[in-house]
């Protein structure tokens, strides 16, 4: 571990530990030279000495120095000073979604496309450059924030192209995203992780890992052997789009899977469409297990087995053995004893005298704390005095929701502890049932709001989402709209607390009153809709005007969806008919021949 105020490379000054790695140990730093926070990776100390390690660290520099994507985490620097490899990063002020999850169970469908978008596209851009990252999991998974996704410890990440280690045969990242080919030895490929992404996003949605088991063989062999379960049946509510999604991408077989991040991603785009909305199962093309490829894992999980019951069998007998030690040393125990007796039998007597005495002497002085509870001060300071005690006239209040209010809940010390006589007792008094009286948290960012929360009542605080209007001004992404109990209600102590959050809820203009083809572009853009634009001869309108839309006015704006856009244009000159040869076909143009579909590209 280094030190708070310690430099490295006399540039980079630890400001706190951030977390620690069986590689690595990760910590907050001052870049000194250009004044900013970042995070620095070091190369565990009992690690740097093995080549191995040290190969594999400095490679996860080079893979990740080639990626520059807002949802990647950036690397800045590597290196290396007195014999510590270091490699500087991007500083995310965030947390991860296991942290994410931990605090909310699971997220809302459009939460979770959201964020599946964002980590496809960052994990294009990554396959892009041949490099696969190989553990994905929601711990490396950090979100702002401001939703924004950042894609953490390319650790093991591996270049496709790299012919000077032969490490992708080795079985890395977390068995419960681990793919099926992975675990068999066969190595990674993009499409590994596009499997562990189609398990990340079942979690999201459920809160769950798919497949559980007592050893990592277990769980191992779940995902080569066993159909992933519906999250359709843990939550009805999810369409099948996007459960087709996540079958897809955790194919057994590599087939089945998407052909790449991207795909993925473009069915992303479309699986809250209305045009999906009763979609099918989603059926494999290919034959998913072919079981004999198992069977080393198989043989493995034997082993465990056998392992666990050799063990056990030898704590058995190791238990025995120990009981026949215990046996034949009190029976020596036993010699000693009666050889001695006759020697301590004078001095037995008179410690047993000693002993009577000191304990009659002590049943005198010390004396049982009556059990008072539920009674009024007046009888209580009573009975206490009665006993011999002294009570302290400051009284103590605490909730209570079973003795009525005034009256006494416990003593300090407690009732039924033996005391010496004359020493001070404190009544604790029922202020009443335990309540909590909610603050107004509104406008409030709502993880700070839980904090205080679950600090001041000790409840289960749970985070929903509740749809609200663009044209809301109050309700700000992040943000507290209310609690349930409302805010200067009372809370049982324990009783759960509800808090709302916006989730906004964007609908279609009519984009036939006062929009230019720049605005709609603009509108498209921003809600990250795939738009669509038809040009339709017309003469009588200026080139440019906004016919029609595919989208109705006043309908909710999903991020992904298509919107299809139809413009007015000016068409060109007819030609003058051919008087000269007539070769009897049909000369009449239909409005669809003067129609034509180009995208916002082609119209630039």
């Amino acid at each position: 571990m280094i030190v708070k105020g310690a430099k490295i490379n006399d540039r980079y000054q630890i400001i706190k530990t951030l977390g620690e790695g069986g590689m690595a140990n990760v910590y907050l730093a001052h870049d000194t030279i250009l004044d900013r926070n970042v995070a620095v990776k070091v190369l565990r100390g009992d690690l740097a000495n093995d080549e191995k390690f040290v190969r594999r660290f400095q490679r996860e520099a080079l893979s990740a120095s080639s990626l520059s994507h807002p949802n990647i985490v950036e690397m800045y620097d590597v290196g290396e000073d007195d014999g510590q490899y270091y490699i500087v990063m991007e500083y995310v002020d965030g947390k991860t979604l296991k942290q994410v999850l931990k605090s909310r169970g699971h997220l809302s469908i459009t939460e979770v496309v959201d964020i599946m978008l964002q980590l496809t596209d960052g994990m294009a851009h990554a396959h892009d450059a041949y490099i696969i990252h190989r553990d994905i999991k929601p711990q490396n998974i950090m979100i702002l924030s401001n939703g924004m996704i950042k894609i953490t410890d390319f650790g093991v990440a591996t270049a496709l192209n790299s012919t000077q280690l032969t490490q992708t045969n080795s079985v890395m990242g977390t068995v419960h995203y681990l793919p099926p080919e992975q675990a068999q030895g066969k190595g990674s490929t993009i499409k590994s992780d596009i499997y562990s992404m189609g398990i990340m996003m079942y979690e999201l949605l459920t809160g769950l890992v798919p497949y559980k088991g007592d050893n990592a063989v277990e769980i191992a062999l779940k995902h080569l052997k066993e159909p992933l379960p519906s999250v359709r049946k843990s939550n009805p509510s999810i369409p099948q789009s996007i459960e087709n999604v996540i079958i897809k991408a955790t194919a057994k077989n590599p087939k089945n899977r998407y052909a790449d991040a991207r795909a993925m991603h473009e069915d992303l785009l479309t699986a809250l469409d209305e045009s999906r909305k009763d979609e099918k199962r989603y059926v494999y093309k290919y034959p998913e297990n072919e079981l004999d490829e198992t069977k080393k894992l198989d043989d493995d999980l034997e082993k465990l087995r056998k392992q666990e019951e050799e063990k056990k069998k030898l704590k058995e007998k190791e238990d025995l053995e120990i009981e026949k030690e215990d046996k034949k040393a009190k029976k020596s125990q036993n010699k000693l004893l009666i050889a001695l007796v006759s020697i301590f039998t004078a001095l037995v007597l008179v410690t047993t005298v000693v002993m009577t005495v000191f304990l009659e002497k002590g049943e005198v002085e010390n004396k049982i704390i009556p059990d008072v509870s539920g009674k009024s001060t007046v009888d209580a300071t009573n009975e206490l005095i009665d006993a011999g005690f002294e009570v302290v006239e400051d009284y103590k209040y605490e909730a209570s929701d079973t003795i009525e209010e005034g009256l006494v809940v416990r003593t300090s010390p407690e009732i039924g502890t033996k005391r010496k006589s004359g020493t001070e007792v404190t009544l604790y008094l029922s202020s009443g049932e335990g309540k909590y009286i909610v603050e107004d948290f509104t406008g409030e960012n709502y993880f700070e709001a839980k904090g205080k929360i679950e600090a001041k009542c000790e409840c289960n605080v749970t985070i929903e989402t509740e749809k609200v209007s663009e044209d809301d001004k109050k309700a700000k992404e992040d943000t507290v709209l209310r609690t349930e109990p409302a805010a200067g209600e009372s809370s049982k102590l324990g009783d759960p607390i509800k808090i709302f959050i916006p989730e906004v809820e964007y609908k279609y203009p009519d984009f036939t009153k006062g929009y230019t083809m720049s605005k709609i572009e603009d509108f498209a853009q921003k809600h990250e809709l795939k738009l669509e634009i038809v040009y339709q001869d017309n003469k009588d309108l200026p080139e440019g005007t906004i016919l029609k839309q595919s989208r109705a006015e006043g309908s909710v704006v999903t991020p992904g969806a298509s919107l299809k856009i139809t413009v007015s244009r000016v068409p060109d000159e007819e030609p003058l008919p051919d008087t000269d040869v007539d070769d009897g076909g049909d000369d009449t143009t239909t409005e669809e021949d003067n129609t034509q579909t180009t995208t916002p590209e082609d119209s630039n």
